[in-house]
């Protein structure tokens, strides 16, 4: 039959595509891993839905699990449609960069991955074997890394560089996904009745990872994983007191005991042993990321102003710029931009607001209620059907792990697939399923192909949509490998052709600026260079304000706008100063408690002899962090020019006191304490620094 031949072909699409997700990449291409994941999904998500609608053409019948947890998934994608709707960058929320995890285009993606997981593997068969390929899958991964602890560069390919950058994002989301083989691997073992080689197998796949979990040696993962291995523990000696039948009676459970035991040495003598195995092995876990705390801050301040539709998806970075507590500043890390706060879940508490939460509350309580009915109603009528706990126990342990921590995309989406399987096999195992036949009423024919056709030109247009703007990944990725300002030039223009998003138009901005200041080096200027000098600013102005409309809630766009008019200033484009003032000054209100918007305030009035308004500015950004190293510099050189050599030695002194090893700093120092005073590079040197930001945020 037609239809189970294209069903046959949408299932190994869906299958393949959830198989290698977790170790899929395009290597020697440079392009970032969590990328070319998106080009799998998208791709395969769609010649799955295509081949599943056309099925329907065929046999006229289309089934559905019937489960309210489903629908109220579905109630997710509304919430984050509706703040999309309202964001004041849309285009930010609804796509963001790259299919961004936290984008309403990914979260529709997820749901939809979820709905056909339930629909295609609704059937034991199917199920145990996207099981079967899930294991084999993780178990490459877990090798893979194994290998690259020893032969970092030699297995590289082109992507991954420390022995800790791996196929799935940040190490610590390596360590979840490790926990995450622990905990599948000690359910498979102590409830299912399988052969001595697999179980052999399945010892060792446990065995590795745990290596990782204590390799990573992140205490969420500790905790999370002996709370799941204790309730498989306990569950396991409940369901062998309650089986009459001798052939499943199990012997006590001593693989869960062990994790357990395990987990609990290293949450309590953790510091005295966390740190042996990856010292021995050279492997460093140092992530930044914003506390609970100072995330639930931002979500305060963030609600206070939005209270129901949150700031919008994918806008997390903002608000953290304009709502980071003031004590950031005291750290290391007072210039970093983070996309996610602390974890998944509590990002979206700002990006959706107090809709995102009543429809995650709704989703996580139905999501109980469906575990434990099936865990302890099946029991009860001795109806346990074990492949239904897994996958309601692997689903669970991801979805909590998304509370504690940023996992990223692959975990994210692993935890809505085995979810969805989870409420494909509950619906064919209870009867519960939306059965529809179209076929034989020409009314509901017409309207049910129409929509299937629709269902299947978006499908189409989207996966060739997205296709179009993969492409622009590698182009823009050339940009920063480029060897010359002109190849830098032609690649970023054929990025731009392709997708034009602001941290594209960003790094155009620094190109043509570049360009710019090569030629504006120049000692004598030919006619065809001027013309060339003209026509890179205006490419440039054009960029950034093309970036500053494309998102106008994101400072680093008007940073760079700024720095355009700064290049204008130098080049006697008139109005350049007023606009880089007003640049940077809108840049200050979208990040309030950035120090070095403030300084660049400082150095522009300072060069436009506004000595007043550069103390001004200066002093503001020393108040924001009181160590700043630059702005004491610039207020040394202030003083300096008023002749007031004192003053100017006290700023530089202090200065130096906060970074003594710094050569041009001390130099600085010396020439003052001599009478003679050049600027310190460290000063002056802001290009590499706003290029820096410009194109590391998403």
């Amino acid at each position: 039959m037609l239809s189970n031949i294209l069903d046959r072909i949408s299932f190994w699409a869906l299958f393949v595509t959830v198989v290698l997700l977790p170790i899929f990449f395009l290597p020697f291409t440079k392009i970032p891993v969590e990328i070319s994941k998106s080009l799998l999904l998208v791709v395969g998500l769609s010649i799955s839905i295509i081949f599943w609608t056309v099925a329907r053409f065929s046999d006229g019948k289309i089934v559905l699990p019937k489960s309210w947890l489903l629908l109220s998934s579905f109630g997710i994608v509304l919430a984050f449609l509706i703040s999309a709707l309202f964001s004041p960058a849309l285009k930010v929320s609804f796509f963001g960069t790259m299919l961004d995890s936290g984008t309403f285009y990914f979260i529709l993606a997820t749901f939809l991955i979820m709905l056909f997981s339930a629909i295609t593997f609704r059937d034991f068969k199917y199920a145990r074997v996207l099981l079967f390929g899930s294991i084999l899958s993780a178990t490459l991964l877990v090798v893979f890394q194994v290998f690259r602890l020893f032969f970092p560069h030699f297995l590289s390919l082109g992507v991954l560089s420390a022995n800790t950058d791996n196929l799935l994002g940040s190490w610590n989301t390596f360590g979840v996904f490790a926990g995450f083989l622990s905990v599948i691997s000690l359910f498979v073992i102590e409830f299912f009745i399988i052969s001595k080689i697999r179980k052999i197998f399945l010892g060792v796949l446990l065995f590795l990872s745990l290596f990782f979990v204590v390799l990573v040696n992140f205490t969420a993962i500790w905790v999370i994983l002996g709370v799941f291995a204790l309730i498989i523990f306990v569950y396991k000696v409940s369901f062998s007191a309650g089986t009459v039948n001798s052939e499943q009676k199990r012997s006590f459970p001593a693989f869960s005991f062990v994790v357990i035991m395990l987990s609990l040495l290293f949450l309590i003598a953790g510091q005295f042993i966390g740190g042996f195995l990856p010292n021995h092995f050279g492997v460093s876990n140092f992530e930044i990321r914003p506390s609970f705390s100072a995330t639930m801050s931002v979500a305060k301040a963030t609600l206070l102003k939005n209270p129901i539709v949150g700031a919008g998806p994918n806008r997390f970075a903002e608000m953290w710029a304009l709502h980071k507590p003031a004590v950031v500043n005291l750290s290391s890390f007072w210039n970093s931009s983070f996309d996610a706060g602390s974890g998944l879940l509590p990002t979206f508490i700002v990006t959706t607001g107090g809709l995102g939460i009543l429809a995650w509350l709704s989703f996580l309580v139905l999501l109980l209620l469906s575990g434990a009915r099936a865990l302890f109603i099946g029991q009860k009528k001795n109806l346990l059907n074990l492949e239904i706990i897994l996958f309601f126990i692997m689903s669970l342990y991801l979805f909590t792990t998304s509370f504690f921590y940023s996992v990223g995309p692959v975990i994210f989406l692993l935890a809505f697939i085995f979810l969805g399987v989870f409420l494909g096999l509950v619906g064919n195992e209870n009867k519960k399923e939306i059965k529809m036949s179209f076929l034989d009423d020409p009314r509901k024919s017409f309207f049910s192909i129409l929509i299937l056709i629709l269902i299947m030109l978006v499908a189409a247009s989207a996966c060739f949509k997205y296709i179009e703007y993969f492409a622009s990944v590698s182009y823009f990725q050339k940009t920063f490998s480029a060897s010359s300002v002109d190849n830098a030039e032609t690649s970023i223009n054929k990025t731009v052709s392709l997708y034009s998003n602001d941290l594209y138009l960003r790094t155009y901005t620094q190109v043509y600026l570049l360009k710019v200041d090569s030629l504006a080096s120049k000692s004598s200027l030919s006619e065809s260079d001027k013309t060339d000098l003209k026509n890179s600013f205006t490419e440039a102005m054009n960029s950034a304000e093309l970036a500053e409309s494309y998102d106008p809630t994101n400072f680093l766009n008007y940073e760079s706008l700024g720095s355009v008019y700064t290049a204008g200033i130098l080049l006697g484009v008139s109005g350049s100063y007023d606009q880089a003032v007003l640049a940077y000054q809108k840049a200050s209100s979208l990040s309030p408690l950035d120090p070095s918007i403030k300084l660049e305030l400082a150095r522009l009035a300072f060069q436009n002899k506004d000595v007043t308004g550069a103390k001004n500015y200066a002093n503001q950004a020393l108040s924001l962090k009181g160590d700043y190293i630059d702005a004491l510099v610039v207020l040394s050189q202030i003083a300096k020019s008023e002749g007031n050599n004192t003053d100017a030695l006290s700023y530089a002194e202090i200065a130096l006191s906060y970074s003594p090893n710094d050569a041009s700093l001390l130099q600085y120092v010396n020439s003052l304490q001599n009478n003679s005073a050049p600027a310190p590079t460290q000063a002056t040197n802001t290009t590499s620094k706003t290029t820096t930001k410009t194109t590391t945020k998403k």
